[in-house]
């Protein structure tokens, strides 16, 4: 993973007086790249494998982290003894392999990135996700080298909306939450950089409810919404 330069940070957050941003920290599925989308269509098609309609009402929780289990109970009950939850299980990651084979970064997340290095920004991510999972998609993408530091969700207790994975992110910066600025697309994850200390940007993914972000101090309809360096002279001047 590549370390950015010492450039020095935006204009706009110098000129107010806050705490220099040093680092930017990015949640992963659903921000970087829309991995919930591919999440749900394998999860259909593996309902209409059998036969049936997945019902999406409480498919994505309130939490980070593995909500695989409870779908597979559902999908047993619905299914009944006739269920093979082994072959289900590796059917649908099979399938879901293919679809994020083909996934690009989310739109504005290159432009964002490429800004960040220009500012000589620390970049990080901060996923509940697993890193088999979270590395993997990163360096097919090609966008892996440009983060400093990964955090995942194997390697602390509990998931967003705990701070653990925001705070271990922190610790491998050797930042304090004030100089880092997180980017979530889930409330829960919104709620987790702020219990970490940090200001947060959120950029709702497609299935989240945009009332529900109110822990964000900016939520943005996309990445591509402001460039770069307007998103963090609006947070500067938010946090005032």
């Amino acid at each position: 993973m590549g370390m950015t330069g010492s450039a020095g940070p935006p204009a706009g957050l110098m000129d107010t007086g806050l705490v220099t941003i040093k680092a930017l920290v990015f949640d992963f599925d659903g921000l970087l790249m829309d991995t919930e989308t591919t999440l749900l269509d394998s999860w259909r098609w593996e309902w209409r494998r059998h036969g049936l309609e997945l019902d999406q009402a409480g498919f994505f929780a309130d939490h980070g982290g593995d909500n695989n289990e409870e779908r597979y109970v559902a999908l047993a009950a619905a299914v009944g003894q006739a269920y093979d939850r082994v072959s289900s299980h590796d059917l649908r990651m099979e399938y879901r392999a293919a679809l994020n084979a083909a996934l690009q970064p989310s739109p504005g997340i290159v432009d964002w990135l490429d800004r960040a290095a220009e500012l000589g920004l620390r970049l990080a991510v901060a996923s509940s996700s697993p890193i088999d999972h979270v590395g993997a998609l990163l360096d097919r993408s090609g966008l892996l080298e440009r983060f400093e530091v990964l955090a995942t969700g194997e390697e602390v207790a509990a998931h967003k909306p705990d701070p653990a994975v925001y705070l271990l992110a922190l610790d491998r910066l050797g930042l304090p939450g004030s100089e880092a600025v997180a980017f979530e697309d889930t409330a829960h994850g919104a709620t987790a950089a702020k219990a970490a200390g940090m200001p947060c940007v959120a950029v709702p993914n497609l299935y989240a409810d945009h009332a529900r972000f109110t822990a964000a101090d900016i939520v943005l309809p996309s990445a591509a919404d402001l460039p770069l360096d307007e998103v963090l002279a609006t947070l500067a001047a938010k946090l005032l």
